[in-house]
């Protein structure tokens, strides 16, 4: 298979793959549960029903610095009535255009929004006094800045306890402003790059993304924006935990000229909304769609101001694909909760012993780095697939081989039509796209093809072998399909789906 990427090398400026947007949730160690924090009045001599009185203070102390920052830097605390009043992002970038971009306090919003906290309550069946979760609304603040790393951030700063943080920041303008360090020219639009002097070296900066660096930065924004956290030290030495509360990786395909794009564009996402079935985006996200699996699978097809975008999704995870600006085709994999993927590492069990082992991955911070090659494994997968839908000759120029018959051992072996139902089903079945990880065996299809027999299969798996569309694996009876077996399988795929089922319904 050629990659569209080969294919249409001449057009394209260079590829580069980077994060895009990170938010990031930060807990106060031991207190962002209910149990926790009563312990924690517990061990201070406070009284369970005094925990209003003794989280008032804090609220206090929260407000007060926004104020004095807002004093300080010269800027507003600007509230904002309602989520429809404007768009935070294009509010900041107007202020931005008006202040410039240099580093520091940008601006402030407050709004009051839901928040976690907890309640006193006494069961009187039990005796017992705890606290216990509750949903409630405080006042937030929005505290945008320009760090000179990341670029433009926000901190999310609740006034009322447990104060549990939210932190957003872009890969693309982290990599800006290393590019610019390193001297490499480029051009930036919004969080698109559409020009990069060095891709190669772009691309190595990119995947040397500092974990280490970002978690110094949240620290430090915590500290400034809500510092009530210095009353809790003397019992949390480091008391925030950063986890990953949503993380975007991109694949952007830079062409050199719109008129180029634009075609392309049009072809690959009016093929792909009919093309991606469920399995296959099981098979993007390095999954196998089980059959007691609960979560939705499905496609979006939506028209935006900015043109087209096609979404592919599974459970938290997504897959999407559009243009920017008319000269980037992105690839964009968005994971909302990172223990969907699972990967090799250390577990520590209960008795404290440990072993490698394919698990869950956490939810740190310090997950960014496998989670960013699973990301990219996830983009590559789907432009592999996209590849496919568009090769020319990737069912086409093959067809003889597929329909002519093989003899083998004084014995023929007729060829196959795609024309025909049962070959078609045949295609069909394979198509599935958990087998392109696990491969299949006799009594997989027949679960699918019920109309055949165990032997029948059998001869169907040797027709399929001889014509070097499956491949068996060693000694096993288990197989996948080859490449040319893939082009076959798309092939049929977009001739049901794109010329026969539209064809016989036109009336």
């Amino acid at each position: 298979m050629v990659l569209l990427t080969d294919r249409f090398s001449k057009l394209i400026e260079g590829t580069l793959s980077c994060y895009d947007r990170i938010v990031v949730m930060g807990t106060m160690t031991g207190l962002n549960h209910p149990d926790g924090m009563a312990a924690y009045l517990y061990t201070h001599g406070i009284r369970l029903f005094d925990y209003p009185r003794f989280a008032e203070p804090f609220r206090d102390e929260i407000r007060a610095n926004a104020e004095k920052l807002a004093k300080d830097h010269g800027v507003e605390i600007e509230f904002q009535r309602s989520k429809s009043a404007f768009r935070k992002e294009d509010h900041i970038h107007e202020i931005i255009a008006k202040r410039g971009d240099h580093p520091g306090l940008v601006h402030i919003l407050s709004a009051m929004e839901p928040c976690g906290s907890y309640e006193p309550w006494h069961n009187k069946q039990t005796g017992k006094t705890f606290l216990r979760y509750k949903d409630a609304k405080c006042l937030h603040y929005y505290f945008y800045f320009i760090d000179a790393q990341l670029g433009l951030c926000y901190l999310r700063v609740p006034t009322w306890a447990p104060f549990r943080l939210q932190f957003y920041c872009n890969g693309h303008n982290w990599l800006a402003n290393r590019l610019r360090q390193e001297g490499i020219a480029f051009q930036q639009m919004d969080n698109t790059l559409i020009h990069v002097s060095d891709y190669a070296r772009a691309q190595d900066i990119a995947n040397g993304f500092s974990v280490k660096m970002l978690h110094d930065i949240l620290n430090q924004a915590a500290l400034l924006y809500c510092p009530v956290l210095t009353h809790f030290t003397d019992t949390y030495p480091d008391p925030y935990h950063w986890s990953i509360m949503q993380a975007e990786y991109a694949t952007d395909i830079v062409f050199k000229r719109q008129k180029d794009l634009d075609p392309l564009y049009d072809r690959l996402v009016r093929t792909a909304i009919h093309a991606v079935k469920a399995e296959n985006v099981a098979t993007f996200l390095g999954r196998k769609l089980h059959p007691l699996y609960e979560d939705e699978v499905g496609n979006d097809f939506h028209t935006r101001v900015e043109g087209t975008r096609i979404k592919h999704h599974m459970g938290p995870a997504s897959i999407k694909m559009y243009d920017k600006q008319s000269l980037v085709l992105r690839i964009e994999t968005t994971i909302n909760d990172v223990s969907f993927f699972k990967h090799r590492r250390e577990v520590v069990h209960r008795d404290k012993t440990k072993e490698m082992k394919l698990a869950p991955m956490q939810k740190t911070i310090y997950s960014l780095g496998p989670l960013r090659e699973l990301l990219d494994a996830a983009n590559r997968r789907y432009i592999a697939f996209l590849s496919d839908l568009i090769d020319p000759v990737g069912g086409v120029g093959k067809l003889d081989k597929l329909s002519s018959p093989v003899v083998k051992n004084d014995r023929t072996y007729k060829g196959f039509n795609l024309f025909d139902k049962k070959d078609l089903d045949l295609f069909l079945a394979l198509a599935r796209g958990e087998w392109n990880l696990s491969g299949f065996q006799n009594s997989n299809l027949r679960r699918l093809l019920s109309a055949l027999t165990g032997p029948q299969l059998s001869r169907i798996l040797k027709r399929l072998h001889l014509h070097g569309l499956i491949r068996k694996v060693g000694k096993t009876y288990k197989y996948y399909l080859t490449r040319f077996g893939q082009q076959v399988v798309l092939t049929a795929l977009k001739l049901r789906e794109l010329v026969v089922i539209p064809e016989l319904a036109v009336q």
